[in-house]
């Protein structure tokens, strides 16, 4: 569907999450119920519990998806336009949900999650794309705005060693990244285009990857697409590129991706963030050891106030963390006000 209408991919995936919900919830129900315990509770527990935590899982990232539909008009929140889904699809599901149309706005956002992200916990990823859209408006309030959450590839499940049975991390591995490059660049491609279509030119864009989130785009920046002939240069269709607590893009330099000088940004927090950062360089997700908050990698290094590895996209009694206004500024084009550790020098 990727180049459709953002109306036209809402209609029909809003289709797709009724009959899917309507079924998920139908088979259940049909599920006998959990015995207290002894030998009936084990019983129980060996034919249905992996079944029954699958789809009630499933049915939580579905009702989050609801709940977004539900929210327009909230404290200013626009409509939601469901431009993917699929409960199974890449093992982990596929939600591509917009704040606004992209195919109208000014200024759109891409969101890229990382580790761990799945449909049942895809509210914690939603919720970004929501507080991107809040402070990026009123930066920016008489023009409009769209940001997107973009899930469609099979994230890694574990970080750490000894985490959901693996031995080894599979977060230290560049294949899933690898794997979900084309499904990335296509909707980039698609998108840019509809963007065309509706306005006859481009919007001002912004690609955001969160931890893993910014290798699996280091890859798409690597993958030819398949309908330019391999001759033509192809670098991706954004403006601006935000590596966030970034483990590494599988290159040793910003250029090296085909990312113009001055549009690539990066912030890094404390506390486990680090963590993410320096087990990605040592894993080898940077090109020789190198990871975008390091100055020779090319970057705008900008300013953060996140104490963790998830609180890039904080906000208190409604005013946004430094972190969060960062990205705000790069995606509605306000670059003299984002604050910086260090300019990027190639």
């Amino acid at each position: 569907m990727d180049g459709l209408p953002a109306e036209v991919r809402d209609e029909a995936n809003r289709v797709v999450l009724a009959e899917t919900r309507g079924r998920y919830e139908t088979e259940l129900q049909a599920i006998p119920a959990r015995p207290a315990g002894g030998d009936e509770r084990k019983d129980w527990n060996d034919k249905h519990e992996k079944r029954y935590e699958h789809l009630k899982g499933r049915l939580d990232g579905m009702a989050t998806i609801q709940s977004r539909f539900d929210r327009v008009g909230q404290g200013g929140l626009p409509e939601a336009y469901l431009l993917g889904f699929d409960a199974e699809a890449n093992k982990d599901g596929r939600v591509i949900i917009a704040n606004g149309n992209p195919d109208t706005a000014d200024h759109t956002a891409i969101y890229v999650p990382g580790t761990k992200t799945d449909l049942e916990s895809i509210e914690d990823e939603t919720s970004k794309g929501e507080a991107l859209w809040r402070e990026s408006s009123s930066l920016a309030p008489s023009q409009s705005v769209s940001t997107i959450t973009w899930f469609d590839y099979d994230a890694p499940r574990s970080a750490k060693p000894f985490v959901e049975g693996d031995i080894l991390p599979e977060a230290r591995s560049d294949d899933y990244a690898r794997r979900g490059a084309p499904q990335l660049r296509s909707f980039l491609d698609g998108s840019e285009a509809a963007h065309r279509i509706a306005t006859g030119e481009s919007a001002h864009a912004t690609l955001i990857g969160h931890s893993y989130g910014s290798t699996l785009i280091g890859d798409t920046a690597k993958h030819t697409s398949e309908y330019r002939p391999f001759f033509i240069s192809d670098p991706l269709p954004v403006d601006d590129v935000v590596a966030v607590g970034s483990p590494g893009t599988q290159a040793k330099h910003a250029a090296d991706l085909g990312f113009e000088f001055g549009h690539m940004w990066a912030m890094g927090g404390g506390g486990d963030d680090r963590w993410v950062r320096e087990g990605g360089r040592y894993a080898g997700l940077g090109g020789d050891g190198v990871i975008p908050t390091d100055p020779e990698f090319g970057s705008n290094i900008m300013e953060s106030d996140a104490e963790g590895h998830g609180d890039f996209w904080d906000e208190e009694d409604g005013v946004a963390s430094l972190s969060l206004r960062n990205q705000a500024n790069v995606i509605v084009g306000r670059y003299g006000d984002v604050a910086l550790k260090r300019e990027a020098s190639w």
